[in-house]
């Protein structure tokens, strides 16, 4: 009798058991279905996000072009006319010279009235011209930033906002320069750092410039993804000495390192792009006269 008990308990707690262990496996079966449609989705957000913003872009680009396009041609049409008043007051005063010097004296001071004129018009061309050479796609403004925070936030990055001193308007083309690097920046720190990435955006204005920082700790959140842990020396991958010698002593380089010089270059500003070893990235836009920047380059002229 006690024999038969025994057995029946021993089958009852090998039942329990398996059912235990049923119960566990489908349970992480379950978490892990969980967890990769949970990363699914984040991926199809990040990639509905960007579609948007692609879209939107194509669109202002269509608009702005257009608008481009037409202050050209006015320009061009006032600097034709301008220039056809030019030579006829240059015949004119070829044949009235030889019978009165005054008149073409006279001439000669309308032509250079006129020259001036057409000369202004033209600088203005050129300027339009050089602002569609710095927007390629869209022109957003400073004051949408917090909409790109809020876009590659939602896309997995974790962005702190720190803004000091007092802010002033600036050039369209300059507005759109500094959007475009603080754009590509993080764009990088998503694409090199991943999902997790914790990226600090510094603005600091002054009474002439400004300053665009962004830091980022790309490497450390790599190795954060990959199960190990970045405070650990012994967890590091191999070749990462190579990589600290490399962030002491390369030259980081890249087309988008090379769009970012050069949009802040256009504007008088200097910039620089740092790998912190064991960190991640930083770059700095800095620009001494932006406030001021226009057809003579950092002087006021509102200034008597």
């Amino acid at each position: 009798m006690n024999d038969w008990i025994d057995e029946n308990s021993m089958m009852l707690i090998i039942g329990l058991a398996a059912a235990t262990a049923i119960l566990l496996i489908v349970v992480i079966v379950l978490l892990v279905l969980w967890l990769a449609a949970r990363r699914q989705r984040s991926r199809e957000s990040a990639r509905r996000i960007r579609l948007e913003r692609e879209r939107n872009d194509a669109e202002l680009t269509l608009a702005e072009q257009n608008g481009r396009l037409r202050m050209i041609r006015e320009l061009h049409e006032v600097s034709v006319h301008d220039m056809s008043l030019i030579i006829g007051q240059a015949d004119g005063a070829r044949y009235a010279g030889e019978s009165d010097p005054t008149a073409a004296v006279r001439s000669a001071a309308v032509i250079g009235d006129l020259a001036r004129s057409a000369q202004a018009d033209l600088r203005r061309v050129m300027t339009v011209v050089g602002e569609a050479d710095v927007d390629g796609d869209a022109n957003p403004e400073l004051a949408t930033v917090r909409e790109l925070v809020t876009l590659m936030t939602e896309a997995g990055l974790r962005i702190s906002f720190e803004e000091t001193g007092e802010r002033y308007e600036l050039n369209p083309g300059a507005e759109l320069a500094i959007y475009r690097i603080l754009q590509e920046s993080l764009d990088n720190a998503l694409k090199h750092g991943g999902e997790g990435t914790q990226v600090t955006v510094v603005f600091t204005w002054t009474d002439e410039g400004f300053q665009l920082r962004v830091d980022d700790d790309g490497v450390r959140n790599e190795l954060r993804r990959s199960g190990l842990n970045p405070n650990d020396q012994s967890q590091h991958r191999p070749g990462e000495i190579d990589a600290d010698l490399f962030a002491l002593t390369g030259v980081i380089g890249g087309a988008g390192i090379t769009e970012m010089r050069e949009r802040t270059e256009l504007f008088g500003g200097v910039f620089t792009s740092t790998l912190n070893a064991g960190v991640g990235f930083s770059i700095a836009a800095s620009f001494p006269s932006i406030r001021y920047h226009n057809g003579v380059h950092g002087v006021n002229l509102d200034q008597p």
